[in-house]
């Protein structure tokens, strides 16, 4: 039996865009996210008030993030939660919400929208769905 790799959960509000960009695409949320744009990957992490990082102990290798938005009173809106394929498995997803919560405390509701393949995970972690929520596509 193989040990698990200790994850270190920390807050980094300067987290490089290279490394955001690689998360993005080991976890499979490329395809729906600009990673061919740094800039505008840029602007994303820039303007998140909450970025939660998932590294390997030992290595230091980023392979999960949580990036939201919040006002740390009320609501935070989770834009993105990234885990590489390669780590998928352990844990780190729900490590990066417990996180997440753990920093927002109980007082801040936690709201996302989520890729189909993942709504199983949310639910299993608490979530609730919502019908009466809505969303306005972006042209770009």
């Amino acid at each position: 039996m193989t040990e698990q790799p200790t994850i270190l959960y920390a807050v980094e509000p300067t987290l490089p865009v290279a490394e955001f960009r690689q998360v993005l695409v080991d976890s499979g949320l490329g395809g729906i996210r600009p990673v061919d744009d740094l800039p505008r990957l840029d602007v994303m992490l820039a303007n998140a008030n909450l970025l939660v990082t998932a590294r390997l102990a030992g290595t230091g290798a980023l392979v999960g993030v949580a990036r939201g938005m919040t006002d740390f009173s009320w609501i935070c809106y989770i834009s993105e939660i990234g885990v590489s394929r390669d780590a998928q498995g352990l844990g780190i997803g729900k490590g990066l919400l417990d996180e997440v919560c753990r920093r927002l405390g109980p007082q801040v509701a936690l709201v996302l929208a989520s890729v189909p393949e993942a709504v199983g995970f949310y639910e299993r972690f608490g979530m609730e769905r919502v019908a009466d929520a809505f969303w306005h596509r972006r042209k770009a």
